[in-house]
């Protein structure tokens, strides 16, 4: 049985964050026709919950993620929509 990339993506994050929860949904449907989805990358929305960023501004928690997905950022993926919570976050807490 072959990898898909969405596999790909939950693979790389689940990894690099053990996240409490996440959420991996593939959009690329939605963009069919969009100059990014011509070459075959997807566009996808991810809402992850992890203590690694627990005192990381957005653009940090951001930067983490890209950095974990590393090169499906320039092979696989066109966009990612990106919610980076830590647990008291997603509980509300803050």
């Amino acid at each position: 049985m072959s990898t898909t990339r969405y596999d790909m993506i939950r693979t790389r994050l689940e990894a690099a964050f053990k996240p409490h929860s996440m959420e991996l949904t593939d959009e690329s449907h939605l963009h069919a026709g969009h100059a990014g989805a011509e070459g075959g990358r997807g566009h996808y929305r991810v809402r992850i919950v992890s203590p690694q960023f627990d005192g990381l501004k957005p653009i940090a928690r951001h930067q983490l993620v890209y950095r974990s997905l590393g090169d499906l950022m320039h092979t696989d993926i066109h966009a990612l929509s990106i919610t980076a919570q830590t647990p008291a976050e997603a509980q509300g807490a803050i």
